[in-house]
């Protein structure tokens, strides 16, 4: 870990907190919530080994990369801008890229606005939704799963804030990162007065893992975060010119058997039987990893690398 190098960059207005290592094609690594750079920890080293750069930035409004105030700074078309101009900064043409969670939507994006910056894509949790243009992204959810739903109860500025408050931050991110839950994630108000002690950890998360982030977000708080959910009308707005555009980068699918994501109802039919196929042409490989949850890039560190590092190396 110590081998990781950590720079600054100015990029869009905001100054970004950038961990990397290793020499040669860049593999740029896209982290979601609540997370960090620190999710890439092990294939930051594994691809430095493999030969590539590896560049893992905290994205803003997390870690070490600045926070706007303003949840109106957090859309799509800013977070792509970052990195854009985070590539430019550094004098990378194009990369290899890679997202999770939030990152994966990112990275969907990126592909969407600015593909001549992108050689290929692995993308894991997440999978690419065309943009409904009949309804507003929070507001179909809300349609879906009822206020309680955790994108929904999310919106409210300050308000999901002061539940994470009730709850030490190292249980807090110890239940984040530990949960096979798969039922839809609902989040009933004061629920985190009586969330239980999670269970011990598993042999992937250590107590180190957990000190980590507990540090970082008690230091920045979780609103940089959240801001990327209360600003996903507003994305659905501003993305309205690229309505019925094709992704058309070569792609690899990753998301585990245990994922929330993968049991939303209708996801399975949509990935399996051509609904991500038709918006994603290129779309090569999609892997179902079994008994895994959500953070699988943690979980199952060295199959993840080697499922990353066996599509990019065609290219």
């Amino acid at each position: 870990m110590e081998k990781i190098e950590h720079t600054t960059v100015s990029t869009n207005g905001i100054n970004m907190h950038v961990a990397s290592i290793g020499s040669g094609p860049v593999v740029l690594f896209l982290h979601g919530f609540p997370d960090l750079w620190y999710s890439w920890r092990h294939q930051l080293l594994s691809f430095a080994d493999l030969g590539y750069r590896a560049i893992a930035p905290d994205l803003r409004g997390y870690g070490d990369s600045d926070s706007p105030p303003s949840h109106e700074s957090y859309t799509l078309l800013h977070i792509v801008g970052d990195l854009v101009g985070l590539l430019d900064s550094l004098g990378v043409d194009q990369v290899f890229l890679v997202g999770h969670d939030w990152g994966a939507i990112i990275a969907w994006w990126m592909c969407m606005i600015r593909p001549d910056r992108v050689k290929a894509l692995v993308n894991m949790s997440v999978e690419f939704h065309p943009r409904n243009p009949s309804v507003k992204t929070v507001d179909a959810y809300k349609a879906l799963f009822g206020e309680d739903y955790y994108i929904c109860r999310f919106q409210e500025p300050g308000d999901i804030e002061e539940d994470f408050a009730q709850v030490d931050t190292k249980k807090l991110v110890n239940g984040f990162f530990t949960s096979h839950n798969t039922r839809p994630p609902c989040i009933p108000k004061s629920v985190f007065r009586y969330l239980p002690d999670p269970p011990a950890l598993p042999g992937w998360f250590t107590e180190q893992d957990v000190c980590f982030y507990a540090d970082k977000f008690s230091q920045k708080g979780f609103t940089g975060g959240l801001n990327y959910y209360r600003a996903m009308n507003l994305s659905w707005e501003l993305t309205a010119p690229w309505d019925g555009l094709q992704i058309k980068v070569p792609v690899k699918y990753i998301t585990g058997d245990l994922d929330p994501t993968y049991h939303i109802p209708g996801t399975k039919e949509y990935i399996h039987e051509g609904g991500l196929k038709k918006h994603v042409p290129f779309l090569q490989e999609v892997v179902v990893m079994e008994g895994v949850g959500h953070f699988l890039q943690q979980e199952k560190p060295k199959e993840i690398t080697d499922h990353i590092y066996g599509f990019f190396k065609k290219f």
